[in-house]
């Protein structure tokens, strides 16, 4: 057989062996999210994490199939790693909001339409946390700003996780009676 026809076939095999473990991890993922009912922002992010790897997967081994040189693989990975590598020296933040992004998005007791306030020295921020990204948390204001932080800065400070209309309620004083003021 031809070595084309063999590696369009096995490259179709890979295709569809990715594409049915993307399946598969894709309901394993959403059932355990509900099981443990995550919202849907955060599976959408989990997701979005799992086909990030099933595409890296399928590019090595489509190299692998293809027979792209090991020098040639080799030195065009150590050109982007390089390249990655100045820009997160430069950059060395955007590494540490993606970890606490995560850590974030799994282990922290914050969720999407909490009421936090960001307990700080000088001054406090306080709004429902709106969105969970990859660099930043995203909160409306009770005057109906967007703030956006930075997620490693939320990991680092301390935070009130409520809901307001809760601290409303049991903030109300009791009503005095007439004539004994």
């Amino acid at each position: 057989m031809d070595t084309y026809k063999i590696q369009i076939i096995q490259t179709v095999i890979v295709l569809v062996l990715l594409l049915a473990i993307r399946f598969i991890i894709k309901h394993s993922i959403n059932r355990t999210l509900k099981k443990f009912n995550f919202t849907l922002q955060r599976r959408k992010m989990t997701l979005k994490i799992m086909n990030f790897f099933i595409i890296m997967s399928a590019i090595i081994a489509l190299t692998g199939i293809w027979g792209i040189e090991r020098e040639k693989l080799m030195i065009f990975i150590s050109s982007v790693l390089t390249i990655l590598g100045i820009a997160f020296f430069a950059q060395w933040s955007i590494l540490a909001n993606i970890t606490a992004g995560l850590i974030l998005y799994f282990n922290h007791p914050m969720k999407l339409g909490d009421h936090i306030r960001i307990l700080e020295k000088d001054f406090i921020i306080e709004g429902e946390v709106h969105d969970v990204t990859f660099f930043f948390v995203h909160i409306i204001s009770p005057e109906g700003d967007r703030i956006t932080i930075p997620n490693s800065i939320v990991l680092q400070k301390n935070l009130s996780v409520g809901h307001p209309e809760k601290k409303k309620k049991t903030s109300k004083k009791p009503a005095s009676k007439p004539g004994l003021d």
